[in-house]
C-alpha cells in the first residue's frame, strides 16, 4: 500500500485493493479486522468514517484523517495494523493461502495491500453522494451479488444512511460534519 500523504481535515474517497485481487475478505474474520482497525482509529479521534464497503478483494472508504497517529497518517496505521493481523490469522488458520501473499522484497516476506491505493479528495456534496451511492451499490453488482438490497449487506454503511443503524459504531453522518 502506498502511503501517499492525505491532507488532514479533508474528506477522501479511498480505495485499496488486496494484492493480486485475491479474495481475502470472503471470510468475515478478515472483514472484522478492518472494522476493528477503523473502530480503534475512530475511538481515538484520528479519523471520521462517513461511508464504507468491504468487498471480497477491496475496500472503499469515505473518510477524513483528523490528526496524525503518532508520526504517521491514520491510513498508514490502518494498513500496518490490518496487514499484521492478516499475517497472524493466516499463519494460524490458513498457511497455504498465506503463500499467495509472499513477495520478493527486502523489507517484508508478505504483502496484503497493493501499493496503488487511490485517495480522491471530495470537494462538494454532489461528489460525496455520487461516491456514497457507488459504495452502497457495489455489493449489488452482477459479478458480486453479495446482497439483493443495499441495506442487506452488513459490511457497508448503507443501512446507516437508510435507517440510522450503525452496527459497528464507526460512522459519522456526513451531514453532521463540522
Amino acid at each position: 500500500m502506498q502511503f501517499d500523504k492525505m491532507n488532514l481535515n479533508t474528506v477522501y474517497f479511498y480505495t485499496s485493493t488486496v494484492l493480486k485481487w485475491k479474495h481475502l475478505f470472503s471470510n468475515d474474520d478478515y472483514k472484522n479486522i478492518i472494522i476493528d482497525s477503523l473502530k480503534y482509529l475512530v475511538e481515538i479521534n484520528k479519523i471520521y468514517v462517513y461511508g464504507f464497503v468491504i468487498m471480497p478483494n477491496h475496500v472503499h472508504f469515505l473518510w477524513e484523517m483528523r490528526e496524525l497517529n503518532g508520526r504517521e497518517q491514520p491510513h498508514a496505521s490502518f494498513a500496518k495494523y490490518t496487514g499484521h493481523q492478516f499475517l497472524e490469522n493466516l499463519r494460524n488458520d490458513n498457511p497455504t493461502f498465506l503463500q499467495e501473499f509472499k513477495v520478493n522484497s527486502s523489507t517484508r516476506m508478505h504483502q496484503f495491500w497493493q501499493r496503488n491505493s487511490l485517495p480522491f479528495a471530495i470537494n462538494n456534496e454532489k461528489t460525496f453522494h455520487q461516491k456514497l451511492n457507488y459504495i452502497h451499490k457495489n455489493p449489488l453488482q452482477d459479478h458480486w451479488k453479495l446482497a439483493n438490497f443495499e441495506e442487506e449487506y452488513m459490511y457497508s454503511s448503507a443501512k446507516f444512511y437508510l435507517s440510522g443503524v450503525d452496527e459497528f459504531g464507526i460512522l459519522t453522518n456526513w451531514m453532521k460534519r463540522k
